[in-house]
């Protein structure tokens, strides 16, 4: 399970560019790249690559370009239209030889710069599909001035051909306007873009996996994580992701690069990781990927680590498919004594946790954490990036194996530099006290609370014994996330966490609890168009533990909604009367979760999360409109280059970080772009 945070930003074409020494970070470095729509992208550091040994470094190298060359198959995931329509407007960029200095021509830059961000033509966390500033009439005019060479033309169309099939789905709001949809009473796979499923209906699929898991109802398999599901001469069946079967040409590619990595691992452990990642490419099987994640879960020896695969489903209405994503990592050693203090503790923390004791694990296995440098982001994970993960998903595996819990510190620390300054804290805290509160313990309790969030919060609690993992539908992954944000702000105000040296005072917890009842009552809403319902799981779960909080702190006065100058805030009166509340609501999810109880994860997730209060959302939009600031964040990756000599022996891999947002996403799709353009 990802914890996502999207805040408020020169080519190399392959070739060796100048190197920077950056084994601390530098002050003086430059974050944010680039400003379009509601988007800044930042740069990140990779603070101590300098100081790995040549084979770590080589390893990363490997491990990094296997991460690149998923990146089509997410597009590909998101919609089955998205390769074409990206490669289409990127040929227009850098092909068109009109005048690329109008106000249509940079409508149609932005416009491919928002699908670079969203790896597609649905907003990255609204789901709602973006519309084209760009006319219809001007797309086409642009597309016909190119070669027919030079676009992605099947085979015996023509441009004309190409054109009438885009223009629909790029510009009428009515085709495929949402790329998950969540909305009660409907179909959820006819009415998703996502390309998941073709031909078939929600209950079908359900009937599908259902006669799966009664044929196979001792085996704790993943189902459908690794597939698409389609109906072929009327039988409903799986594409499944795999050599010789979908996505074979980018799966390939990314073994190619496992494989180089599994010449210079660091260990045995690593390297059967690896072989053992390889063999469930080569098969699909969904036992090989359970057996290459308990190797994975085990493997706590290596400083370098990678996650590579179909894992999260966030992006699937039913909750079941995993999207490609990939992240190459290597531990900061210093900052990791911190998670370590928590995962050494993790009995403890279950044993005091407010609810229901036979919705506790007897025995917490294996709960490993650490802070790491992310090295490369893909897939899922890039441009936009979780800051904290913990894995496997599986729940037998966290059961019997335990689970991996990581903090990715370079991406909080260029969130934060980038940050310093902007004006948002004093524009929608209450006083300045919670400012100041802010300034002081902010960056702290927020690593805090999600090193609790992935290490304690996805790692506690237990399934009583028949409950389905699935039980939970479509609400399942925002019950989970509430789940997992709420075991972290309880204990954030935790005496034990002053005592473990964890929080330096018994204040400064109170710096998290007041900004992430701000964020989920009231600043989150700068994420949504007006209108618009909450859509995206993370916000929902933010949305849900605040307004529930604030209505039932009513009672006691513990927090509240004020107006001061026709601005509305959100006011924290009984801190420790906030924790009760916090310990409440897990308590009341955790046995939703424990149980199956899909009614109760409905009725919450409808009552809390998903509607907004229009006159408090205009409000806020107008303000946030007057700090000129960005609510999403995306990043380019540093460019990693091979040093060898003559013979091809390597000697060195360096590190640069001036290429552009635009050149990154040109050479990625030269670079690593295989698969056909529809699949």
């Amino acid at each position: 399970m990802f914890s996502t945070l999207l805040l408020l930003a020169g080519c190399t074409n392959g070739k060796k560019t100048g190197t920077s020494d950056l084994s601390q970070h530098d002050d003086t470095f430059e974050y944010s790249v680039d400003k379009f729509a509601d988007i800044e992208i930042l740069r990140y550091q990779v603070p101590g690559f300098n100081d790995l040994s040549l084979k770590q470094k080589e390893l990363i190298y490997y491990l990094s370009e296997a991460a690149l060359e998923g990146r089509d198959i997410l597009y590909d995931q998101h919609n089955k239209y998205n390769l074409t329509i990206r490669r289409t407007l990127e040929s227009v960029y850098q092909n068109y030889e009109g005048d690329k200095n109008s106000d249509d021509f940079k409508k149609l830059e932005t416009y491919l710069k928002r699908v670079w961000m969203a790896n597609g033509i649905h907003h990255h966390y609204s789901e709602d599909k973006m519309l084209p500033e760009f006319s219809k009439e001007y797309f086409a005019e642009v597309v016909t001035s190119i070669d027919a060479t030079q676009l992605p033309v099947k085979e015996g169309a023509t441009v004309n051909e190409l054109i009438e099939m885009l223009t629909p789905i790029m510009f009428d709001p009515n085709i495929l306007p949402k790329r998950i949809n969540q909305a009660a009473g409907v179909d959820l796979v006819k009415t998703s873009a996502v390309n998941f499923y073709e031909g078939v209906s929600e209950k079908e699929v359900e009937s599908f996996y259902n006669k799966m898991k009664d044929q196979n109802d001792n085996t704790p398999i993943s189902y459908g994580l690794n597939s698409k599901v389609v109906k072929e001469n009327g039988v409903v069946t799986e594409k499944v992701y795999k050599v010789g079967g979908m996505y074979s040409p980018a799966i390939e590619r990314i073994i190619g690069w496992l494989e180089k990595a599994a010449n210079v691992t660091e260990n045995d452990a690593q390297k059967n990781v690896i072989l053992s990642l390889i063999e469930f490419y080569q098969t699909g099987s969904l036992e090989k990927f359970d057996d290459y994640s308990v190797l994975w879960v085990k493997d706590l020896d290596s400083q370098v680590d990678f996650i590579n695969g179909f894992i999260e489903t966030y992006t699937d209405p039913l909750g079941m498919k995993g999207t490609w994503e990939s992240i190459v990592n290597y531990k900061n050693i210093e900052a990791t004594k911190r998670t370590e203090i928590i995962s050494n503790n993790a009995q403890w923390f279950e044993d005091n946790s407010p609810v229901n004791k036979k919705f506790k694990k007897e025995e917490v296995k294996g709960v490993s954490a650490k802070v790491i440098t992310v090295a490369i982001l893909g897939g899922d994970c890039y441009p936009g990036t979780p800051i904290g993960i913990n894995l496997p998903n599986a729940d037998w595996i966290r059961r019997d194996h335990g689970s991996k819990s990581v903090t990715i510190e370079n991406i909080t620390e260029a969130y934060n530099k980038a940050s310093l300054g902007n004006g948002f804290s004093e524009e929608f805290m209450w006083s300045a006290e919670e400012v100041e509160l802010a300034k002081k313990y902010g960056s702290l309790t927020n690593n805090l609370h999600t090193d609790l969030h992935e290490c304690l919060g996805h790692g506690s609690g237990k399934l009583l014994p028949g409950v389905d993992s699935d039980a939970l539908k479509a609400y399942g992954s925002p019950i989970e996330e509430t789940r997992a944000d709420l075991f972290g702000l309880y204990y954030l105000g935790d005496p034990k966490l002053v005592e473990l040296g964890l929080l330096p005072n018994d204040e400064a917890y109170k710096a998290q609890y007041y900004s992430y009842l701000m964020n989920g009552a009231i600043t989150q809403l700068t994420r949504i168009q007006p209108e618009k319902d909450i859509e995206q799981a993370h916000m929902r779960n933010r949305q849900l533990i605040a307004m529930w909080v604030l209505e039932n702190a009513k009672e006691s006065n513990a927090a509240e909604m004020k107006q001061r100058d026709g601005k509305t805030y959100v006011v924290i009166n009984d801190y420790e009367k906030v924790r009760e509340l916090f310990g409440e609501l897990l308590s009341k999810i955790q046995r939703i979760k424990s149980t199956g109880d899909f009614e109760s994860a409905k009725n919450f997730i409808e009552k809390y999360a998903v509607k907004v209060d229009q006159v408090v959302h205009k409000e806020v939009l107008d303000r946030y409109a007057e700090l000129n600031l960005s609510p999403y964040r995306g990043f380019v990756n540093p460019v990693y280059n091979l040093v060898t000599k003559d013979n091809g022996e390597v000697t060195d891999v360096t590190v640069s970080y001036n290429e552009s947002y635009v050149d990154q996403h040109l050479r990625y799709s030269k670079q690593y772009s295989v698969l056909p353009n529809i699949n």
